[in-house]
């Protein structure tokens, strides 16, 4: 690390946003060795310790198998199982207008299980567990970037407390969907709401710990249950924003019965509702992810429809695919905050989210409410993908991550 003042710091990367994307990023480049990195997070998540509050986030995640192997491989793996995670083997899609499901089995393709349900606290921990220790990476908290200017060949980046501007050769955003990086960039972004909001809470179940995470699609939008740990879940229901705001006041016993009458009896029955909370559902995919030694990773660069719960395992996705253009860059000599570099990550990731966003978007405007002449197609179309056992494959691997063109780091 080179002074350049007495309070001012050169880094090769420098990275806004210590969240899960971010902090995978840091974690990814810390395995090279000689990258000095720098994360900016405004603030740490709660420790976690069984019974401590908040006992469980409401921010869950589906980590995929893709997903899982990174977090391996950078050794934040072991702080996550030793903490709390769920697994599950299986997953129930099917048409609350009709007939058809497809039912998705770890078994029917050879392994243990098809991904974990972890909360984000939990995977956000485990991954500062990994930075924190590395010699490579200052973890700077609380700290946030204020602005930022282009010089030849590095940036100089101002920084909340008034006091410190470092300086990187890199810049990268992984400050969430309204990232400041972003903005002050110049990058624009196509935004557009869908009319559903999400109401998510976590439940105690009477039933214990299942391991399938099922969703059913109705007209007034998809419900969805994620296994947690005991007799626990996650549970999301979208809807319009109005009743998601009617649901919401409900007291809890009126906010279980209502469950009990919308939700499928497969979850059994709601001893207590633990926390609830809601968001607006936005697609957002930014026109560029690169621009002057800048890239952006995560939700900077895209957020997609939560329906399939591949958000996170994009953002990780991406974090991978930058770290390994990075590294490349370096061990061959080149400047790894140059656009030609950035270019091949853009490249990479934009295609690949592109038409996972396609996709989604697919898969929600298709079982919005339609004639019965549609209704009838689509509930035969998800009859035959169960039983159509190659095609079927093909889904269950991109959905947990192990299809498509991935870097080293998830393979």
């Amino acid at each position: 690390m080179t002074m350049q003042s007495e309070c001012s710091f050169d880094y090769d990367v420098v990275i806004v946003g210590g969240g899960m994307v971010g902090s995978m990023l840091a974690a990814a480049l810390a395995t090279q060795g000689s990258l000095k990195v720098a994360v900016l997070e405004q603030q740490e998540p709660e420790p976690f310790a069984p019974g401590s509050e908040p006992e469980r986030d409401i921010r869950v995640s589906a980590l995929s198998i893709a997903t899982q192997r990174m977090l391996e491989k950078v050794g934040a793996w072991q702080g996550i199982i030793t903490r709390r995670a769920c697994p599950y083997r299986q997953m129930l899609v099917w048409d609350g207008e009709a007939a058809g499901q497809t039912h998705f089995r770890a078994s029917d393709i050879g392994v243990p299980e098809l991904g974990h349900i972890v909360e984000n606290r939990v995977l956000q921990l485990a991954l500062l567990d990994v930075i924190k220790s590395a010699a490579t990476v200052d973890f700077l908290c609380p700290a946030s970037l204020v602005s930022y200017q282009c010089h030849a060949g590095y940036v100089q980046c101002e920084l909340s407390d008034g006091q410190r501007a470092i300086s990187t050769r890199l810049l990268v955003g992984a400050d969430g969907g309204r990232s400041t990086v972003r903005d002050q960039a110049g990058i624009q972004v196509d935004r557009s709401p869908y009319p559903h909001h999400a109401l998510v809470a976590t439940v105690e179940t009477e039933l214990p710990q299942q391991d399938i995470t099922w969703q059913r699609f109705q007209p007034t939008g998809p419900e969805a249950m994620l296994p947690l740990t005991g007799h626990h879940a996650s549970l999301v229901w979208y809807h319009d924003a109005e009743e998601v705001k009617r649901l919401k006041a409900l007291s809890e016993a009126d906010f279980i019965e209502a469950l009990h009458r919308s939700f499928p009896p497969e979850l059994g029955a709601i001893r207590k509702i633990l926390e609830r909370s809601s968001f607006p559902i936005v697609k957002a995919h930014a026109q560029h992810y690169i621009a002057e030694r800048v890239a952006l990773i995560g939700d900077a660069a895209h957020t997609v429809h939560p329906l399939a719960g591949q958000g996170v395992n994009l953002g990780m996705l991406d974090a991978a695919a930058l770290a390994q253009v990075l590294i490349e860059a370096v061990d061959s000599g080149r400047d790894l905050g140059s656009r030609r570099v950035l270019r091949g990550y853009e490249r990479w990731r934009r295609g690949e989210n592109a038409l996972m966003i396609s996709i989604l978007d697919g898969f929600y405007h298709a079982f919005k409410p339609q004639p019965s002449g549609v209704r009838t197609a689509r509930s035969a179309a998800l009859n035959i993908a169960d039983r159509a056992g190659p095609a079927k494959s093909l889904v269950m691997r991109y959905a947990m991550g192990t299809a498509g063109d991935l870097p080293a780091l998830a393979q």
